[in-house]
């Protein structure tokens, strides 16, 4: 019967979210305060009821319940219990529904913590929150239910994607949904902005929390499947441009847009109709990534279906709420009009070239991702963009926004002179050229990538602690304590981008490959290690089987690690995977894979020293902390921009 009260209860959300949408909507329009407050139960009970939906599919999961169809293509009863959880969203059904979970989620979390909306406007955005709500609810009833039963329950399953039952991917997929999905909040308060008619200071200051919250956890989610492919997929790259990653990384980048738009709205109202724009192209992409992943027509690793009758539902559900959105803009975008003025050389003025330099490279991505699809559709070609393209059309935006990022953050509002402003970053500057003399120093022959990289990376690390040590003023360093956690939040965030920058050119320009054969017990050098290929055993695990290697890495004599490369088959899928042995430093990683036997006794033996490699995560793990003490400052948690006078209401036509 869990099955069963799973169906139900997601039938009941899908009910209350149909009431959830209208009755809010009728009362906001009406000035009936109890249909308007009503949407906050409503919230939480759809919540409760999708919760109680994804609890009872988790427990079919846990005991391997093989008269649930899902449960019985994608379990085992011999695999690991987290993986036997995580295979809850390790298919199409289940991630569907921990989708419209997270999106339930954040709506009851808008009604618990809205208090200082005003009431029509909270009532409207907890509406446009059910509306979206229900069209998946919709979705994943009637065509993707996931408690059908067997009628003849088998007694063992199919067990999960090998690829999947890794620890990095168990968390991946629940990162990345709260923040593809936690951007719909900073749609529905667009489109309630917009069916109100106000867009002000106090608006952006509700919806940057939100973003910023979606943001954080997307830049986690992309860092765990970025390192998953790193140590899981055996060829040593961390990003590959697939069209499933692209579908993450042009909402993470229209976030960032977002966020830097929405502070020009609350510090000076302007850039309102952009602020909107952005935060409905946001979610926008978000729900193209859901398309392209479950539709079929772009293939992926990462794809979770094919069906193209799901596609056409899903892409039903795009046009509806993205179309609609833009409609409503496009009526409402002349009512949206800026109050601030300010120079082209001012903190407004970077920040419109922070959304532009954002924007533009997310369109880039978002056509190179596209234009195979529509080759084959318009002229019936095959094509393929892969990553020289991306590397060359998408970096030189990145390059114009390393170096004006720390210009743009200490510019003062309205105007503002270049020398002036400079004076506080001249020692920032002068430590980045150090740094670009150094990393020259030891690049003689190779890649400039290294020196420009590293230099632009340094520029914005530097440039952030530059602009904390500016804002303390004529206090000194003791008012840094006292400063604002937004603006700590900022600076490490600004700074976790460029650790970043430093690990991806560091690592393209200096990483050492090495493919051969070895032979057991004779050692081979590669860069400044010499490495032992010294036995090959056969292994069982829980369920699989693993071909694992025992392989010595020293340097000048003397031991540096004993590393465990495997080769995993497992039985039941009759699937191999590839288990890369990686020995971790801060200043490089040695990364060995084992490949096949060959005929003359000896194995396939892949060896990469990849230099700062781990700068790339820690500096997506400082860019996500950013968010977080962000977040933690006290003017977000009470929303002070509700206490101000609210500006004058554009009636609706």
């Amino acid at each position: 019967m869990t099955a069963e009260f799973g169906h139900f209860a997601l039938i009941l959300a899908f009910a209350v979210s149909l009431y959830q949408t209208v009755v809010p909507l009728v009362g906001a329009s009406k000035g009936w305060g109890g249909w308007m407050d009503s949407a906050r139960p409503a919230a939480v009970a759809q919540f409760l009821l999708v919760g109680l939906s994804f609890a009872a599919l988790t427990v079919a999961f846990v005991t391997s319940d093989f008269s649930v169809k899902l449960v019985y293509e994608n379990s085992h009863t011999a695999k690991p219990m987290i993986y036997k959880i995580s295979g809850v969203w390790g298919n199409h059904e289940g991630s569907m529904l921990l989708w419209v979970l997270i999106l339930a989620l954040f709506g009851a979390a808008a009604a618990i913590f809205g208090d200082n909306l005003p009431p029509a406007l909270r009532a409207r955005v907890l509406a446009v929150q059910a509306a979206i709500g229900a069209a998946f609810y919709a979705f994943i009833i009637f065509t993707s239910n996931p408690f059908l039963r067997l009628a003849s329950p088998p007694f063992d399953g199919r067990d999960l994607n090998p690829l999947l039952q890794d620890p990095g991917l168990a968390f991946h997929p629940p990162f990345l949904y709260l923040g593809y999905v936690g951007l719909s909040m900073a749609f529905s308060f667009a489109v309630a902005a917009l069916i109100e008619g106000r867009v002000d200071a106090a608006w952006a200051r509700w919806v940057r929390p939100w973003t910023l919250a979606a943001w954080m956890f997307l830049t986690i989610g992309i860092a765990l499947g970025s390192w998953w492919a790193y140590y899981e997929l055996g060829w040593g790259g961390f990003w590959f441009w697939d069209p499933v990653e692209n579908a993450s990384f042009m909402p993470w980048l229209l976030a960032a847009a977002l966020l830097h738009s929405a502070i020009v709205v609350e510090k000076r109202e302007a850039l309102k109709s952009w602020t909107i724009l952005l935060a409905i192209m946001a979610f926008g992409f978000s729900m193209i990534g859901t398309f392209i992943v479950r539709s079929g027509v772009i293939t992926s690793v990462h794809s979770f279906a094919s069906d193209p009758a799901r596609g056409v539902f899903i892409l039903g559900i795009l046009v509806f709420f993205t179309g609609g959105a833009l409609t409503l803009y496009a009526a409402r975008a002349g009512q949206m009009t800026a109050k601030g003025i300010f120079a082209p050389v001012s903190r407004e003025g970077a920040l419109v070239l922070n959304n532009v330099l954002l924007a533009v490279s997310a369109f880039v991505v978002f056509i190179g991702t596209m234009w195979p699809l529509i080759a084959e559709m318009l002229w019936d070609r095959k094509l393929s963009v892969g990553a020289p393209f991306f590397n060359q059309a998408f970096t030189p935006f990145m390059v114009v926004l390393a170096m004006v990022l720390p210009l743009g953050s200490i510019l003062p509002w309205k105007r503002a002179t270049l020398g002036r402003i400079m004076r506080p970053l001249w020692p920032a500057l002068l430590l980045t050229g150090a740094v670009m003399a150094l990393i020259f120093a030891v690049s003689t022959g190779r890649s400039a990538i290294a020196v420009i990289g590293a230099g632009l990376g340094a520029w914005i690390v530097f440039g952030a602690v530059a602009e904390l040590v500016h804002r303390t003023g004529q206090s000194g360093l003791s008012r840094l304590a006292r400063l604002p956690r937004a603006d700590w939040g900022k600076a490490i965030a600004h700074g976790g981008l460029g650790v970043t920058f430093i690990g991806v050119a560091l690592l393209t320009a200096w990483q050492v490959e090495d493919i051969r054969v070895a032979q057991i017990g004779q050692p081979f050098r590669v860069a400044d290690y010499d490495i032992t290929l010294a036995s090959v055993d056969e292994v069982e695990g829980p369920n699989y089987v693993s071909t694992t290697a025992t392989m010595e890495v020293a340097r000048d004599g003397r031991p540096v690690a004993v590393l465990h490369p495997e080769k995993r088959v497992y039985p039941v899928q009759a699937m191999p995977t590839t288990e890369a042995a990686i020995d971790n430093g801060i200043f490089r990683d040695i990364y060995l894979v084992i490949g096949d036997a060959q005929a003359d006794g000896g194995w396939a033996v892949r060896t990469y020293i990849k230099p700062f490699a781990n700068w790339i995560w820690a500096g997506s793990l400082l860019m996500a902390l950013g968010g977080i003490v962000s977040l933690s400052d006290r003017r977000y948690r009470v929303a002070a921009g509700a206490r101000r006078t609210p500006a004058r209401t554009v009636a609706a036509e």
